[in-house]
């Protein structure tokens, strides 16, 4: 019986995730085959979104139906699962149908994560996405699966950005679903999973690998709980070591590990979560041992050595895991002489400034979020999930705590960022709620099941069909940045961007070798984003690789800038530690050769401040470079 349960576990979520897969393919091929209109132009894509939505919504009640008749409890979580995955689809693809680009485009934070993902499209090699000899210090898991696909299919990888994206979302999707339906059963999970599914697209979509963890990793911190308490009720308290199922505490270890590859803030806050989850066990087990008679001591001993054990197990397993990808980076630290720098937890936004508290918007997700807050302070001491959210929801707190409490010594811990994670849980808290509720009304007033389900179909209606205007800024960029083919999708006259590809068909000429063979000085750094040159100095020193010594860098490009004959700047450019730039990548301006650089300003917001340094045309008057004008570019190649 034991090895038919896991047989089931494996097949339902093997198949959950495989399935979302080929759905979420097939749809996006069957999007992409038709010419739509841009969704900035036409609202023709909205409203096939919402026939979309009405459909997924559908397929979910008759998962549910069947389930409640008998059929096959497998079946059915995997008919529930695809809903899931047809949701991310339709809600993300349909919008996003005449466009190459994903939810904002090519710029701001989507510029460096296309370069990640053409840096690993480019290669399966572990590497920064910026500099040349250096390893990653983004987690870089989500890329580079993100690149074997568009090696895969013979997509660039600026291009198969938008359709991992999706794929992924819907895969975790449908695993998140699949999870819900192993812990309650198709009938309240597919509703949790749809819901989850839906908040997570609002707040989380435009950054999908953080997306695909918060879709697992709520079900995962329910099986966390599960995992170091033991076998038995949440009443009872945590189990001895016989009473471990080694099989959740490995899946926990392997989540967790999985997790520090793609996202670092996350696996903060569910590695936080867990040992919160083991110090209530340990606090439980104590006060339980304490209204024993006899054998307190050796009864708690025991208990408590379970707990940290497999507490520990989990950290050894997530921690082998972890060093899949953290391992480079970690040698390359502790080797080099070079400072670590890197100012990535110098942002401030408004929405880090404050506890995110989404159960006060008015709005659905407020009034859901409102009766999870509440369902999880009624149930946290009878129901291991509400006791799971209870404890997610303090370690969100902590960290926000602490990341407020930090900005008055200049740093953040980014707490905005986890404010999807606070929405997600009480949004599932919600939907158990609102379960609890409808489970009253049927004793109260007899069987309205019929009536509590279609109001519940038009309530996940009325708020999928809002999410692509809680997106339309990010769908609207989608449209009017210039792709990789210099086109821009709602038809407009493409920018300065549509002479990339004449630009990398000269340097290609001029140099005589690959892109992946050339260090480009350049400020245009989309021109990275969509051919895998290593650039010399990057985006913003919040993204920069902390071994790139980025202020060093721009320090030195502004002593560059001051040369003023070719062989000066070649003494100041052999004077730096770092392989020289192959290319330079310029703007035209009347006072000469320009690039917009950046540099931190933080505890301002922004907190970029961008300056422009001036080269004169007089430095590259040597044969040991090639000058060429491309449009308001100036493309300057040094000889080898």
């Amino acid at each position: 019986m034991l090895k038919n349960r896991r047989l089931r576990d494996v097949v339902e979520l093997g198949g959950a995730a495989v399935l979302a897969a080929i759905v979420a393919y097939i749809g996006l091929k069957v999007i992409g085959a038709v010419g739509w209109p841009a969704f900035n132009t036409s609202n023709v894509t909205r409203a096939l979104t919402t026939l979309g939505q009405g459909v997924t919504v559908v397929l979910a009640a008759v998962a549910v139906v069947a389930y409640r008749y008998g059929r096959s409890p497998l079946v059915t979580s995997l008919l529930s699962s695809v809903s899931s995955a047809l949701l991310v689809t339709v809600t993300l693809g349909m919008p996003l149908g005449a466009s190459k680009l994903y939810l904002g485009g090519l710029s701001v934070d989507q510029q460096f994560r296309t370069e990640y993902l053409t840096r690993l499209t480019d290669s399966p090699s572990l590497a920064d996405m910026t500099y040349h000899g250096l390893p990653p210090y983004y987690p870089a898991s989500w890329f580079w699966f993100g690149g074997r696909f568009a090696s895969l299919t013979g997509l660039p990888g600026w291009e198969a950005y938008k359709p991992w994206a999706i794929l992924s979302l819907a895969v975790a999707a449908a695993l998140g679903t699949a999870l819900w339906n192993r812990m309650v059963g198709v009938g309240v999970g597919t509703a949790v999973g749809l819901a989850t599914t839906a908040v997570t697209i609002v707040y989380a979509s435009p950054e999908p690998y953080s997306a695909t963890l918060i879709l697992v990793g709520v079900p995962m911190m329910v099986v966390a709980a599960s995992a170091i308490r033991g076998r038995g009720r949440l009443a009872d308290g945590p189990s001895p070591i016989g009473g471990t199922s080694w099989l959740a505490v490995v899946a926990v270890g392997l989540f967790l590990g999985v997790s520090a590859t793609v996202y670092t803030l996350y696996t903060a806050l569910f590695a936080g979560t867990v040992v919160l989850i083991a110090i209530g066990c340990l606090i439980q087990a104590f006060l339980a041992g304490r209204n024993r008679a006899a054998d307190f001591s050796s009864d708690t001993r025991a208990v408590h050595l379970a707990v940290i054990a497999r507490l520990g197990a989990v950290t050894v397993v997530a921690g082998l895991v972890a060093l899949l990808t953290w391992a480079p980076y970690l040698v390359k630290r502790l080797s080099t002489t070079a400072p670590a720098s890197g100012n990535a937890e110098h942002y401030l936004p408004d929405d880090g400034a404050i506890v995110g508290l989404p159960m006060f918007q008015v709005s659905l997700i407020g009034v859901l979020t409102m009766i999870g807050l509440v369902w999880v302070l009624l149930r946290a001491r009878q129901r291991t999930i509400a006791a799971a959210f209870g404890y997610t929801l303090i370690g969100v707190l902590g960290l926000t705590g602490l990341s407020l409490a930090l900005t008055a010594v200049g740093t953040t811990l980014l707490s905005f960022r986890l404010q999807p994670v606070t929405a997600v849980v009480l949004a599932a808290g919600g939907v158990f709620g609102v379960v609890e509720l409808s489970r009253l009304a049927v004793k109260r007033f007899g069987d309205v099941r019929t009536v509590i389900g279609v109001l519940a179909a038009v309530v996940a209606i009325a708020f999928t069909q809002a999410i692509p205007s809680h997106l339309s800024g990010e769908i609207t960029t989608a449209y009017t940045d210039t792709d990789g083919y210099g086109k821009r999708a709602d038809q407009h006259p493409a920018g300065a961007e549509s002479y990339y590809p004449e630009i990398h068909r000269l340097i290609r000429e001029q140099t005589g070798r690959p892109a992946n063979q050339n260090v480009v000085l350049t400020a245009d750094f989309g021109f990275l984003s969509i051919y895998p040159y290593w650039g010399f100095q990057g985006l913003t020193s919040h993204y920069a690789n902390p071994l790139a010594e980025f202020d060093k860098r721009a320090a030195a490009i502004e002593a560059w800038s001051t040369a003023t004959t070719p062989s000066d700047l070649m003494t100041k450019m052999s004077a730096t530690p770092w392989r020289k730039p192959d290319v330079f990548l310029f703007r035209y301006s009347p006072d000469g050769y320009t690039l917009r650089l950046a540099k931190d300003v933080f505890p301002n917001d922004p907190n970029v401040s961008r300056y422009t340094v001036t080269f004169s045309p007089a430095v590259f008057a040597d044969p040991a470079f090639t000058v060429t004008e491309v449009g308001p570019f100036v493309l300057v190649v040094r000889k080898a």
